[in-house]
């Protein structure tokens, strides 16, 4: 695991990590493949421009479009980390995912299993998706739940270019199948360029924010939210701490209870619908292992039970917001 940090004053977005750390690892290991719809340059790079420039540098043998086709994609990609390769499949948006879902979980997350552990399926499966830009109900839902639901697949997701990087590398050098997540709005955000080899450990939190009263978990652009009303409520004496899960499934359980155990408050953010969602997975662990400690119920925050609307209204409606993460703070201090 590479320690060195970001490089101060130099700045890249998102996408530009996601492309870098793609860069690195084709570079250093021939068996890093590409495959997705128009991720190739004659097609423009993949749809966001995330795959720009590497069919030029490594070729359309390494670097394959494929046709509009997530089972064929998936399940390539399923055939070809069996053989020894080890494929980054892009599939365009999260919710077309749900196409390959029998490839993704019958097979790339059961294989190891099944064959006694003889059989490895180093898969990365990216995928871009969030709400807020009116995208619709059919390319904007995070289903990130599902996927952590099911043994043998690790969730991996960012809230800054430099922890895309170090996470999207560490899931390629995986040897399980890794699902990483890409948030659409989040693209175009900007943060200090990651050096060369940095990795970030999957199943690792970060804490970007330290605080006593209460403990904010988060994960992707939920996390800089979290942050902005930590800052908010400080000029009030409310010190709030916030974690970044970078690591969905597995989570990182024991930065999560050592701080909810500081602070004995606690609140679960993630964009995906509240119910059913990460979030109460997150708030049991806490509950079994601290109810004696805990000042307050966990608090969780979501978008509403409902799938995305078009209209940017009801979308505004739909999504959680800042108030609903300061409201659930301060609901905690009440106690």
């Amino acid at each position: 695991m590479n320690a060195q940090r970001p490089v101060q004053g130099r700045k890249v977005n998102f996408i530009q990590a996601v492309n870098m750390a793609m860069d690195e690892a084709m570079a250093a290991d021939s068996r890093v493949i590409l495959l997705g719809e128009d991720i190739a340059d004659a097609q423009g790079g993949g749809v966001f421009t995330a795959t720009k420039g590497l069919s030029a540098k490594y070729g359309t043998d390494r670097v394959r479009s494929t046709p509009i086709a997530e089972q064929a994609i998936v399940g390539a990609a399923v055939g070809a980390a069996i053989a020894g390769y080890r494929p980054v499949a892009e599939i365009m948006l999260m919710n077309f995912i749900t196409v390959a879902m029998d490839q993704v979980v019958n097979h790339a997350a059961k294989l190891r299993f099944m064959s006694g552990g003889q059989t490895h399926v180093p898969l990365t499966i990216r995928t871009a998706t969030g709400a807020g830009a009116g995208f619709g109900g059919q390319h904007s839902d995070m289903l990130e739940a599902w996927f952590a639901h099911v043994p043998g697949l690790k969730v991996a997701t960012a809230s800054n270019p430099a922890d895309a990087k170090g996470l999207l590398l560490s899931c390629i050098e995986d040897n399980d199948p890794c699902i990483f997540i890409e948030n659409t709005l989040a693209y175009g955000t900007t943060g200090p360029a990651p050096p060369p080899g940095y990795r970030v450990k999957l199943g690792c939190a970060a804490t970007p924010r330290v605080g006593r009263d209460v403990s904010v978990i988060a994960y992707g652009p939920a996390v800089l939210h979290a942050l902005a009303v930590a800052e908010k409520l400080e000029p009030e004496g409310v010190s709030v701490e916030v974690l970044d899960l970078r690591t969905i499934a597995p989570f990182d359980e024991d930065a999560v209870l050592a701080s909810v155990s500081r602070t004995r408050r606690a609140v679960v953010v993630h964009e995906a619908v509240r119910k059913f969602g990460v979030g109460a997975e997150i708030s049991a662990t806490i509950h079994e292992n601290l109810f004696g400690v805990l000042k307050a119920p966990v608090q969780r925050v979501g978008s509403a039970y409902s799938p995305v609307p078009f209209s940017p209204a009801l979308e505004k409606l739909f999504l959680y917001s800042r108030d609903q993460i300061e409201a659930a703070i301060r609901k905690t201090m009440e106690s």
